[in-house]
């Protein structure tokens, strides 16, 4: 196994810049989920520690080696992409064993591998069958058992899940976590959809225009969201946000909301503000400001209330069932302990605690990106003239190799190149 580390990475096409300075550490063995919405990079990001991008400026490492001219046949990691990828003439073992056969390994090795990695994923009784006879799902199983075989140091997810219905999407999930905690494989998984990180991740990247955003365990970013985008994002359904301004350290709406008597404000003076308050948060109180009842949506675990609060649009979620009809008048308060406050200007959260990330350095737009934790440093970042040639060709989509990574994932020799150690001597 092996950790993955991402330094002050940039991708460019031509003069349009994706990704604008993104850091990540991934430590060994662990399961790091890539969110955000449609556009923000993070496929692309998943796609160049693969390989299968070229790198613009920055560095990215795997297991302690630089890796950004490596070819991806030569980096010892497995993707699952979002569409099966499966060869339709092939059956389940051909298509688990491909990649070995082509790596020249011996048959009764080949056998050996399909056979352990068939095991974990239930799909010994499937081996013989082809593509078109398998379901969604065993069809991504058997996608992720060509992975498998492979024994990689990394497994790069890119939205495995996309595909299936929302019944087995769940189903599959459990699954994707459960072989994380019996192989203990570093894991980098793609995903715009936030449960799907809030429930599998050990560590969530929240991307957005290229940057990162915010970075940590799924139940911080839940808890201490930096900014009110993180805050929207992370949570289903999303964050309510009010309006208002503090007067005596106290939050004061144009709907009353809370009320002006209590003192809850995390601001030493007054000012505008906004307040967050997720819908889990909010219930039905006969001490709390008058709603009107716009649509009701029963699931039968729990109920979700669409508000109308003064003009403020809200959303209320109850665990519980409630008789409300749309058109009726209720009273909603919070929990006033799980409140959220943020600058209406920069949009960060306001008094939030020490340990939240601090943002890291600013992009020539004044945009930031979240410096991870702990970073290690990949080398002195001098450029000379020819590596910047080689980046201009490269960000128009020429390679000075010839080399196009996309065709040689699985099997192509790729160009002859030397991986350098970080912080070490060149083998």
């Amino acid at each position: 196994m092996a950790g993955v580390t991402i330094e002050n990475v940039r991708k460019s096409y031509g003069a349009v810049e994706v990704l604008r300075g993104v850091d990540v550490q991934v430590e060994n063995s662990e399961f790091v989920a890539l969110v955000g919405p449609s556009g923000c990079g993070k496929s692309t990001l998943l796609r160049m520690i693969a390989g299968l991008e070229g790198i613009s400026s920055g560095e990215i490492g795997i297991g302690g080696r630089v890796v950004n001219n490596v070819p991806p046949k030569q980096r010892d990691v497995a993707m699952v992409f979002q569409s099966y990828a499966l060869y339709p003439h092939m059956t389940v073992a051909k298509n688990m064993g491909f990649s070995l056969k082509l790596a020249g390994l011996p048959a009764d090795e080949i056998a050996q591998r399909v056979s352990r990695a068939a095991e974990i994923l239930d799909l010994r009784p499937l081996l013989d069958r082809l593509p078109k006879q398998l379901s969604g799902g065993q069809r991504q199983r058997v996608a992720m058992g060509r992975a498998i075989v492979r024994d990689p140091q990394v497994f790069l997810f890119d939205e495995p899940l996309s595909n299936l219905d929302a019944k087995l999407r769940v189903s599959m999930r459990a699954e994707i976590k459960a072989l994380h905690q019996r192989l203990k494989t570093t894991t980098v998984y793609v995903t715009h959809d936030q449960v799907e990180a809030m429930t599998m991740a050990d560590k969530i990247v929240v991307m957005r225009d290229g940057l990162v955003e915010q970075q940590g365990s799924p139940l911080e970013l839940y808890d201490r969201p930096r900014n009110m985008f993180v805050a929207g994002f992370i949570g289903s359904p999303s964050m309510n946000f009010i309006g208002g301004t503090i007067k005596k350290r106290r939050f004061v709406s144009g709907n009353g909301l809370l009320g002006h008597d209590t003192d809850i404000s995390p601001m030493a003076g007054d000012g505008a503000v906004i307040l967050g308050v997720r819908p889990e948060h909010l219930s039905i109180d006969t001490s709390g400001i008058e709603a009107t009842v716009l649509v009701v949506e029963q699931t039968g675990s729990e109920t979700t209330v669409l508000l109308d609060a003064g003009g403020t649009r809200m959303t209320l979620l109850a665990r519980e069932r409630l008789t409300t009809v749309p058109g009726e008048t209720v009273r909603i308060a919070p929990d006033y302990s799980r409140l959220h406050f943020f600058d209406p200007a920069s949009g960060l959260r306001l008094g939030g605690d020490s340990d939240v990330d601090e943002p890291g350095p600013s992009d020539t737009k004044g945009n930031t990106s979240m410096a991870p934790a702990r970073r290690t440093s990949l080398k002195n970042g001098r450029t000379g003239p020819r590596k910047k040639l080689s980046q201009a060709l490269e960000a128009i989509g020429i390679r000075q190799d010839r080399y196009r990574p996309e065709l040689y994932y699985m099997r192509g020799p790729g160009p002859k190149t030397h991986a350098k150690s970080v912080g070490a001597d060149s083998p």
